[in-house]
This record gives structure tokens, C-alpha cells and sequence, in this order.
């Protein structure tokens, strides 16, 4: 089968899909033709480049080659068309993705960590001495739009997108070594200390300069997992939290490396891409 969108004059897209049947399988094989246009847009070119390593490679030189050849094998291939056209359905309009929840260790560390670190502001926080455990909600928002009561940091904390919830039970600052499991290769109370292969990956953040930040960050002490030139994608890195959680960084704009990193690591090479979770 052949399947070409129709050209729109405002588009500035061009993006042709074969798939072509194979044997008596019906394997198929699809090849994306892709223009310069298209990995110049930002958001694409950050997710072209987190699974295709070849564009990062290009990325790499700084140097964006037109009509450059992906090739996709069937495994993985799946239509996602439908899931980003039509209406929203019924009684969801309102819904927000509002939170991912951690489990930490220590929250004052953490606090410092969101806080001071990534620049997140603390919106809202619950104490639960009965139960013995607390909830500290951050943001990515300004100190301007903290609310002075704590009705009103309930309700701004579940209106707003893309909060952390750092859900601390008490003693566990008192415990030796690491407490909860971050789900990447990680025996952090396993029975038998053995690394499982977890579902959790990561959460992530972008900022203007990938570079910048990360030097920052390394300033700070922050321990890297992978800092922007290690490994076969170049321009991206992750930071661990104080408890291990992985958090990525990517640009806000194009994926473009820079000769040297904050941890003296060339541009050039690199091992290819690793699973986290192994």
C-alpha cells in the first residue's frame, strides 16, 4: 500500500509513508521521507531524535540534511492518526493532567532539590500526622501565583498541569541507604538484590540551553545519569533527583550539540542508545 497526505499550501510538512506488503506475511516495511522542514520544528525534531539516532548524529554537526531517509521496520509500527484528530470525547474537555506522585526519602531534601535546582515553586502542601505521612505539591510556576491560604493552594495546586506530588512518610529519612525503587535497573528493595526491569521511566523538563543548564546543575552537585554528549544521542541529558528519579532534560528548540559538555565529553562517538530499564 502507498499513502501520501494531501498538500496544503500552509504546510509546511512534507511527510510521504510507504508501506509496502512483503511476502506471504504480509511483513511490512515503511520509510519516512522527511524534509528539512519538518525536523526544524521543534517538537518533532526532539522526538524524531529521541528514537532515530541517526538524526541525532546529525544533529550533531550542527547540520540538518534535507530529505533525509528513516526507515522503520514493522515491529512497533502502529497507526496513531486517530488519537490526534477529532473532538475531545464527551465529559473530558475539563479534565488536567495534574500530577505524578514520588515517594522520597527525605522531603527536605527534595524540596531543595525541585525547588531550588529546577526552580519549581512548593504550591501546596498537606500534613497527615494520623496517618504519618505528608504531601508537598510543586510546579513549574512563578512565587506570584502561590496562594496565602490553604483552600486556596488546594484549589490552585488541582488546576494546575504538570505537578509533582513528593509524598514523604515519616522515619523514612532515617533509613539507611536508598528507600524506594525508581523502576530503571534498580534492586532498591528487591528480596533477592536483584535489578528489575522496571515500568517508570522518567519525568522530564526542557530548558533554552541545554548546555547551560546542565553546566549549572553540575555546579550544584547534581549527580548526571547521562550528561548531553555521553552516549549516541547528543544535545539531551538526564539528572537524577536525591532519591535517584531520573529527570530529562531537552531543549526548547532545536537538537543541536555543542562540542564539549559539563563533564569534559566530546561530541564526536558515542555507545548508541541504552534502555534505561535494563
Amino acid at each position: 500500500w502507498s499513502s501520501k497526505p494531501k498538500p496544503q499550501a500552509t504546510s509546511l510538512i512534507k511527510l510521504e509513508v510507504y508501506l509496502e506488503a512483503k511476502n506471504a506475511n504480509s511483513t511490512l516495511r515503511s520509510t519516512m521521507m522527511i524534509s528539512s522542514t519538518l525536523l526544524a520544528i521543534p517538537f518533532l525534531a526532539a522526538s524524531i531524535s529521541a528514537f532515530t539516532p541517526s538524526f541525532a548524529a546529525i544533529s550533531s554537526r550542527n547540520t540538518i540534511l534535507p530529505k533525509t531517509q528513516l526507515k522503520m521496520s514493522s515491529e512497533g509500527s502502529l497507526d496513531v492518526s486517530s488519537y490526534m484528530a477529532g473532538p475531545t470525547p464527551e465529559g473530558t474537555e475539563d479534565y488536567i493532567m495534574q500530577q505524578t506522585m514520588f515517594r522520597v526519602k527525605d522531603p527536605k531534601k527534595s524540596l531543595d532539590f525541585y525547588c531550588n535546582v529546577l526552580g519549581f515553586k512548593l504550591i501546596h502542601y498537606s500534613e497527615f500526622p494520623d496517618w504519618k505521612f505528608n504531601v508537598y505539591f510543586v510546579a513549574p510556576v512563578s512565587s506570584s501565583t502561590v496562594q496565602s491560604t490553604p483552600s486556596g493552594r488546594f484549589v490552585n495546586c488541582m488546576t494546575t498541569p504538570g505537578c509533582i506530588e513528593l509524598t514523604y512518610n515519616y522515619g523514612s529519612e532515617k533509613e539507611e541507604g536508598k528507600v524506594y525503587n525508581t523502576g530503571n535497573a534498580d534492586s532498591t528493595g528487591t528480596q533477592d538484590g536483584e535489578k528489575i526491569s522496571g515500568g517508570f521511566g522518567h519525568i522530564g523538563i526542557t530548558v533554552p540551553n541545554v548546555y547551560k543548564a546542565c553546566e549549572r546543575f553540575h555546579s550544584l552537585g547534581v549527580e548526571f545519569h547521562k550528561s548531553p554528549n555521553s552516549g549516541g544521542m547528543k544535545g539531551l541529558a538526564f539528572v537524577k533527583d536525591p532519591d535517584g528519579y531520573l529527570i530529562e532534560v531537552l531543549p526548547q528548540g532545536e537538537m543541536v550539540a555543542e562540542a564539549m559538555d559539563c563533564l569534559g565529553v566530546a561530541a564526536e562517538g558515542g555507545e548508541g542508545y541504552k534502555d534505561n530499564s535494563k
